[in-house]
């Protein structure tokens, strides 16, 4: 279950190398898969057509990775806070995110250097890996 979202910053010298994020659950319904495309203006009928993702070998509509990225920044920024400034974020798609999977997003701190705090994040579904990778984020000092 996801905690409330912070309504305060961390500071830079709260969060040590080693440290766990939360972890996030997203249920991953239809409406969310499709939401998520639409609102980052992909087209791609993979993203909304049933029929049309089966015909092209997919099991189902499947989210796209501007989706992903969203939820992605979202977690890190519910962790870190309001005043937490994303400066990079790296990530690669595994598996695919189906209606029906819960997406479950792991992050854990694994550098810490001038301000900028790097976690590294798995997001996983019962298929396995949906995405992996890194976010840097200044923090305040």
């Amino acid at each position: 279950m996801a905690e409330p979202l912070r309504t305060t910053t961390l500071g830079y010298d709260e969060v040590a190398v080693g440290d766990e994020l939360p972890e996030l659950a997203i249920p991953l319904t239809p409406s969310v898969i499709i939401a998520g495309a639409i609102a980052s203006r992909d087209y791609e009928d993979v993203h909304h057509d049933r029929d049309r993702a089966v015909e092209r070998g997919s099991k189902d509509i499947f989210m796209n990775i501007l989706t992903t990225n969203g939820y992605v920044g979202r977690f890190v920024t519910d962790w870190a806070g309001p005043e937490a400034m994303l400066r990079r974020v790296d990530i690669r798609l595994g598996i695919p995110n189906y209606p029906g999977d819960t997406m479950i997003l792991t992050g854990r701190v694994t550098d810490k250097r001038d301000g900028v705090v790097t976690v590294a994040i798995t997001g996983r579904n019962d298929l396995g890996d949906h995405v992996t990778g890194s976010v840097e984020l200044a923090l305040p000092r």
